[in-house]
């Protein structure tokens, strides 16, 4: 089954959200924010000069989640977009912008060497994402590129 990296991004961020009292009222405004401000993230990234790399880095383990600037910048987007127009007060803040690593490190968990040549690639991401026809030749011809494949 083929999943995109919206489904996958929106999956670890229910699992990781799962322990945190979040009012109903807010909760999908809330963990849809946390899923489009990791999304938003590693678009800007991929946008920037050496975004590609820093992605490459953080995906194949070189970086960790918790020191990575995607991290950091994911977590300005969620505050600046999400969390003050909620005002659901510092603690409940921290701990929903404290998520965010943890959602990255479970992302990228997922786009681990699929193919076991020793490093985390435009194949592992196909592999990744189901490796689907259609998925395969969206994601060579839009990301190939940028991998150099």
């Amino acid at each position: 089954m083929a999943f995109s990296l919206t489904d996958i991004i929106k999956q670890q961020v229910n699992s990781a959200a799962g322990n945190i009292e979040i009012p109903s009222a807010v909760k999908n405004q809330v963990l849809g924010g946390l899923s489009d401000s990791i999304l938003g993230s590693l678009t800007q990234t991929a946008t920037k000069a050496g975004g590609i790399d820093m992605i490459k880095d953080l995906f194949g383990g070189k970086t960790s989640a918790a020191s990575s600037p995607i991290t950091e910048l994911a977590g300005k987007l969620f505050t600046n977009n999400i969390l003050k127009n909620l005002n659901l007060g510092s603690a409940l803040g921290s701990s929903l912008t404290g998520l965010i690593p943890s959602v990255l490190g479970g992302v990228t968990k997922i786009f681990k060497d699929q193919n076991g040549d020793g490093k985390v690639d435009i194949n592992d991401i196909i592999i990744a994402l189901g490796g689907s026809k259609i998925g395969t030749s969206i994601i060579k011809g839009v990301l190939g590129g940028l991998f150099k494949k």
